[in-house]
């Protein structure tokens, strides 16, 4: 009884012991990972404030003032052009800017005048799209780095091997096994980030630019009613 007493404690010790020991902070592990971990850390935080910079721009770019469009409609009917220039500069949003540009072009033919709307939502649509570009390729680009350190820790655990000779031992093969695998996993996770971060802003900007267009189409149509009658 007393010999099983014994094996008891001594096993609950040994597993007491066992996370003592097998633990590892994020930071030792990710310095396991070597050199290649500095560009993956570079574009981690690149894709940060890409991802956020982003958000926050197109965030203010797809507020949507419901009475926008019908002071601008009350203020030409009224031939209060000076008046909605005025409301457009104040609100400064990509509707905004267009129908703008649309006031300014008012009285000259109905073709250029849809055309310099169009262009002037494409230069706004291209504003918000800055830097999607770079986030879509940290997406792609942080796993290939990633599987690049992988090949790197084999590469160095097969050589360490050959230098061994016949006294190989699991410790001397660690080194670059954990490069291996930590490289492989920080680029996965770098890219998987970005990735979904470059999806949802590309749904934000699609909902931006039906927003757009809608406005487009409502203020060609305001223009299009007085003849009409």
């Amino acid at each position: 009884m007393l010999s099983f007493l014994l094996l008891q404690i001594q096993v609950g010790a040994a597993e007491a012991a066992a996370p003592a020991q097998m633990e590892l902070s994020l930071w030792e592990m990710a310095l396991k990972g070597g050199w290649i971990m500095i560009p993956l850390a570079f574009l981690w935080c690149l894709g940060l404030y890409i991802f956020f910079e982003r958000f926050w721009s197109i965030e203010k770019a797809s507020r949507v003032d419901q009475n926008f469009m019908n002071q601008i409609k009350e203020f030409i009917m009224e031939d209060k052009i000076d008046a909605a220039r005025s409301l457009c500069a104040a609100k400064r949003t990509p509707v905004a800017n267009m129908i703008a540009k649309g006031i300014d072009r008012m009285g000259r033919p109905m073709q250029d005048l849809s055309t310099a709307i169009e262009n002037v939502g494409n230069l706004e649509v291209a504003k918000l799209e800055k830097g999607l570009p770079m986030l879509a390729t940290i997406s792609g680009g942080a796993p290939m780095i990633g599987f690049l350190g992988t090949v790197i820790g084999m590469i160095q655990a097969f050589y360490d091997m050959s230098m061994a000779g016949n006294n190989i031992d699991v410790g001397l093969l660690s080194g670059g096994i954990y490069t291996a695998m930590v490289t492989t996993v920080a680029g996965l996770i770098v890219g998987i980030m970005a990735y979904f971060g470059y999806n949802y802003l590309v749904a934000r900007i699609e909902k931006v630019v039906f927003h757009i267009e809608a406005n487009a189409m409502e203020f060609m149509d305001l223009l299009n009613e007085p003849v009409s009658k």
